[in-house]
């Protein structure tokens, strides 16, 4: 009796080795990346690209490991981090800090979802940043309306709607990490993707 429990027990240990297997076959194509976890931006005064962060976009000043020998702050919010390092070398600011005429919605920028765009227009023009308001889409889709705006070292942002345009992926959904404490997009699946 005693011999077919120990018997027993080597099988369950052994499926659950070959299920472990299995796992690890299955998981090895994955990517262990969870989200986007910070924007990092060279800034020429720190105070200044603090006092902008927080007070126009609401990020919030948090602590900074004491490691770092080097000027900068940390500010989080919805779920993201921005890291502000002092600029040694102001030449690697954008040429156009001050030339807030120059907005190009094709340059590098960073992007923030909004649900209320006219309260960031007031905000915007609360502060006197000036913006340029687009909107794209509308005829084949949903519109997106953009508002387009430079921090005060040159950086342009974006705020947008975007959540209106659904995401359609160009190859298999699976491979797509939704996380579900976060807002996602809506999805439209294609005819090859499995129905969850």
């Amino acid at each position: 009796m005693q011999r077919q429990a120990e018997r027993k027990n080597e099988q369950e240990e052994e499926e659950i080795r070959e299920q472990k297997g299995e796992d690890k076959k299955k998981n090895e194509d994955e990517i262990p990346l969870m989200a986007l976890n910070h924007v990092s931006r060279l800034c020429k005064d720190v105070e200044k690209s603090v006092e902008f962060y927080t007070k126009v976009l609401g990020f919030v000043l948090i602590e900074r490991p004491q490691a770092f020998d080097f000027d900068g702050a940390w500010l989080f919010n919805y779920g993201v981090g921005i890291h502000l390092v002092h600029a040694k070398d102001e030449d690697r600011l954008p040429n156009d800090t001050h030339d807030n005429d120059n907005l190009d919605p094709m340059d590098n920028h960073i992007s923030f979802q909004s649900e209320d765009m006219e309260g960031m227009v007031q905000r915007l023009e609360q502060f006197n940043i000036k913006y340029l308001k687009r909107t794209v889409g509308g005829e084949e889709g949903a519109a997106i309306d953009q508002l387009f705006f430079k921090d005060p070292d040159g950086f342009m942002i974006e705020i947008c709607n975007c959540e209106n345009v659904k995401l359609v992926p160009q190859h298999s959904i699976g491979r797509i990490n939704f996380p579900s404490d976060r807002h996602n997009p809506p999805v439209e699946l294609g005819k090859d993707d499995p129905k969850h």
